[in-house]
């Protein structure tokens, strides 16, 4: 069954998180999250409407976050969704800083922070303020799932950093950390960044760790991964773009000097 990933478009907003939320109500993991994030539940119509509302201003803000849609080709049907922040140039610490949980008080807000601060921390360890994109959520319609929809959308998203020679980070699940890895991705290392929310902030029985997972552009990972720790080629390529971002730099500075020196007029020194 062939799929397509397309932009999402504003009527897109309702059934691309359809697909969200059941992916996420039936997933372990998803579930906890949406446990923390939305604590009064996310089937309501009143939830859908305000959530759908808040999603449609967001759009009309955002300057980084795109949406995908990924569509059966033989229905119409929107059976999955990806969100995606694409940071094409480097970014402030104000720029970066997490935002604010508006929408919950008290304990339940106090309980998504912890969650999401650590989350946020790791994120901030390993990609900082250089351009790269991040995978912000990414669900498939448990009907669809298994069926080659998910491996189709996280292939346009690796399309895309490799078209643009970025690298893609992600926080993957236990249940989805393979998907990911079959398409590149492998594990951040421990000793870079590590992410384990504690069992009775999550309410479980147990701690869980977090995989935090980067796919480094084709032309670098293709080539160098092979027996290789991710945290050594991590270094080289981290070093191999401060290089050249000084090489560029350096050329743009010798450009200005050149335009400034042809637009001086010539003066003509008289006796």
């Amino acid at each position: 069954m062939p799929y397509l990933v397309l932009p999402a478009l504003i009527p897109d907003i309702r059934p691309c998180y359809d697909a969200y939320f059941a992916a996420f109500t039936t997933d372990p993991s998803g579930s906890l999250l949406l446990d923390i994030l939305f604590p009064s539940g996310v089937t309501s119509d009143e939830f859908r409407e305000a959530h759908t509302n808040g999603t449609l201003q967001w759009w009309h803000t955002s300057e980084t976050q795109y949406t995908y849609k990924c569509v059966d080709s033989e229905t119409g049907e929107i059976i999955g969704m990806a969100l995606c922040d694409v940071f094409v140039k480097p970014r402030t610490e104000e720029e970066r800083k997490m935002p604010e949980i508006g929408w919950l008080h008290g304990e339940q807000r106090t309980r998504a922070e912890r969650v999401l601060d650590g989350l946020w921390g790791a994120r901030e360890r390993i990609m900082g303020g250089r351009p790269y994109v991040y995978i912000h959520a990414f669900a498939v319609d448990p009907k669809h799932q298994g069926k080659g929809a998910g491996s189709t959308l996280v292939q346009a998203i690796v399309d895309l950093g490799n078209t643009i020679g970025l690298p893609i980070y992600l926080e993957a699940t236990p249940t989805s950390e393979n998907v990911y890895f079959r398409k590149g991705f492998r594990r951040v290392p421990a000793e870079i960044a590590q992410v384990v929310h504690e069992a009775a902030v999550l309410r479980t029985k147990e701690d869980v760790e977090v995989p935090l997972m980067v796919k480094l552009p084709q032309g670098v990972y293709g080539v160098k991964v092979d027996g290789r720790k991710l945290g050594e080629v991590w270094a080289e390529w981290q070093e191999e773009r401060k290089q050249q971002q000084q090489q560029q730099q350096q050329q743009q500075r010798q450009q200005q000097v050149q335009q400034q020196q042809q637009q001086q007029p010539d003066v003509e020194v008289r006796p």
